[in-house]
């Protein structure tokens, strides 16, 4: 019967090892290659939750950033109404100028706040 030495066996699990920290080294580096290309866009929930919260809608244009939370980027939000019965259209443009580089992009959502005063219906810049 023949069986492994230890210095077989130690030399063996060495080399199982050093593969081992090997694999594990290049799936790390992908992983930061991959979050390193992700770019984190805000969106418009956080300027839609605010106007869910109010009952009564103000026609007109508000502009602003998001600061800290998304630097570079600021936001349009353009209000009007779009029925007599308190239907609103909220615009909501979101920009970003890096360099050479200038990213746009809209979406709009429609509220029903009838309790809102307005001047002009039909309003649309």
């Amino acid at each position: 019967m023949h069986a492994f030495t230890l210095l077989e066996v130690m030399i063996a699990l060495a080399i199982f090892f050093m593969a081992i920290f090997a694999i594990l080294g290049t799936v790390n580096r992908g992983l930061g290659a991959a979050r390193s290309l992700q770019q984190k866009f805000p969106d418009i929930d956080a300027l839609a939750s605010d106007l869910m919260l109010t009952n009564k809608l103000e026609e007109g244009t508000i502009a602003g950033d998001f600061g800290d939370l998304n630097p570079g980027y600021t936001w349009t939000r353009d209000i009007y109404q779009v029925a007599t019965n308190g239907l609103f259209e909220v615009d909501f443009i979101i920009q970003s100028s890096r360099g050479r580089q200038h990213v746009e992009w809209k979406n709009s959502i429609l509220l029903w706040r009838p309790d809102s005063q307005v001047s002009n219906f039909g309003r649309r810049p």
